[in-house]
């Protein structure tokens, strides 16, 4: 399937790294926070908090097959195969370490997916010593965000969550964690800037708090706090030529956190609504032209036919300035607000159409009718259907069961076809960007231009070989 091309990657000078750590006004809030001097603020929030972070430290065991297995029966290896301590598939085991929070007495612990995805075993330290070995409970790779459990004697310390709509920039923060294995590691720092996305992953739910509060390595699921104790973010990620904090860190808001964090506690998945519309932030020469008096706003770029949006009479080039009642600055907000909303709800969306404002009533619907939409949606762009990986397929080629997914069924004009694919090889990346399940492949398909040249990470399901191969979007 694939050629002996050989492909040289751009140098880029900024890296985004996911902190999990693995082998291969001026005092806003001090007052309210308890401490009788403002000075004492950051003593009392490490005291209060610290108990409720813990150490996860998790083991990862993996097996695939020898990559000179297909070639077993040519001349040249055959010598190879003929000595019996040759295997046919190899194992390897990998470690991890990262942080995470208590959030009940119940021993449920908040942290990212990318520390405990595919991990074998998980075992936590408490800030007392004691260890656990720890259950998932759920997790969403969409927002890399997972939920564990742990089940220990006694009540447990908890940590308590703030409102991240709320936060300013320029107000204090506290980064508790486990940076590189140091237990307990106390750091402070401002928040930097709000609405930051597509750090890890283009159109992704993530709508990053930018903190300078020294997070590095193994910090990953540890809380970002205010000063009056509450938890105000998750961290996640670095942003670092060196691998090392450099003062720009990534947190997920604590909103969208409590939000995850409830839905896989209370069912182990995140069941999203959907409104069949892609928006984007307002220019204001955009703006301008479409005389909406004013740069803030979600601009409708794409809706969806039959969708729900479809249905309630929004239109492309509409500009949503409120939802619910809640006024939309930008388009992560609007995408939060839609995606925190429960299924089935009607609600009333405010939109400047024209330079005229316009309300409009929208119901909600659920992943169901979702998938249906992106799968024909899918069809007709690429002239293929695909599905998620089986357990077997990702233990058999060493993958993670979120990573990738499998094509289920291709057209004879497909340019999937025309590339070289077949039903069951394995996409795993588009245009250098990892592909998290169908939702997510279908996202990342859906937000490129028609008939665009997009390169393809595959994986050959007949030799386990991966390469890189070239398409044209049909539109």
């Amino acid at each position: 399937m694939f050629s002996h091309r050989h492909h040289r990657s751009k140098f880029v000078p900024l890296f985004i790294f996911l902190l999990s750590l693995s082998t291969p006004a001026i005092i806003q809030g001090a007052e309210k926070s308890g401490a009788s001097d403002w000075t004492t603020a950051f003593i009392q929030v490490a005291k209060q908090n610290i108990p409720a972070v813990v150490h996860i430290e998790v083991i990862q065991r993996q097996e695939f097959s020898n990559p000179l297995f297909p070639f077993e029966n040519d001349p040249f290896f055959r010598r190879f195969f003929q000595n019996p301590r040759t295997p046919k598939k190899y194992k390897r085991e990998l470690k991890g370490l990262g942080s995470g929070m208590i959030i009940d007495a119940q021993g449920h612990i908040l942290t990212n997916y990318h520390v405990i995805g595919g991990a074998t075993t998980i075992e936590v330290q408490l800030s007392d010593g004691r260890r656990f070995a720890a259950k998932v409970v759920g997790t969403d790779p969409k927002t890399d965000l997972a939920v564990i459990r742990i089940a220990a004697d006694g009540r447990l310390p908890f940590v308590a969550f703030g409102d991240s709509d709320k936060v300013e920039v320029g107000q204090w923060v506290i980064a508790i964690g486990h940076p590189r294995g140091l237990d307990q590691t106390v750091t402070q720092g401002i928040i930097s800037a709000k609405h930051r996305r597509g750090i890890t992953e283009p159109n992704s739910y993530q709508d990053f708090l930018q903190t300078d509060a020294a997070i590095n390595p193994g910090s990953s699921g540890g809380p970002l706090l205010n000063l009056k104790g509450e938890v105000i973010g998750v961290n996640a990620a670095i942003a670092s030529e060196s691998g090392g904090f450099e003062g720009i860190g990534f947190t997920i808001p604590s909103n969208m956190a409590l939000f995850v964090s409830k839905s896989l506690i209370a069912s182990g998945k995140v069941k999203r609504s959907w409104l069949g519309v892609q928006v984007q932030d307002l220019t204001p020469a955009r703006a301008q032209s479409l005389r909406s008096g004013t740069a803030k706003g979600a601009l409708v770029a794409e809706v969806v036919h039959g969708g729900p949006a479809d249905k309630g009479g929004l239109k492309k080039n509409d500009v949503v300035i409120f939802f619910h009642g809640k006024e939309t600055p930008d388009s992560s907000a609007f995408l939060n607000e839609v995606i925190q909303t429960p299924v089935g709800k009607d609600v009333k969306i405010t939109v400047l159409r024209e330079g005229k404002k316009l309300d409009l009533a929208i119901k909600t619907e659920g992943p169901e009718s979702s998938q249906k939409f992106m799968e024909a949606s899918l069809k007709d762009r690429l002239g293929a259907e695909v599905r998620p990986l089986k357990p077997q397929e990702a233990s058999h080629y060493g993958l993670d069961e979120n990573r990738g997914v499998a094509i289920q069924w291709l057209d004879k004009n497909s340019p999937l076809k025309k590339a070289g694919f077949e039903v069951g090889d394995i996409i795993l990346s588009v245009e250098r960007h990892p592909v998290e399940g169908v939702e997510g492949f279908v996202r990342l398909v859906s937000s490129l231009k028609a008939r665009t040249r997009v390169a393809l990470l595959a994986l050959d399901y007949r030799t386990g070989r991966v390469g890189t191969l070239s398409i044209v979007l049909i539109r």
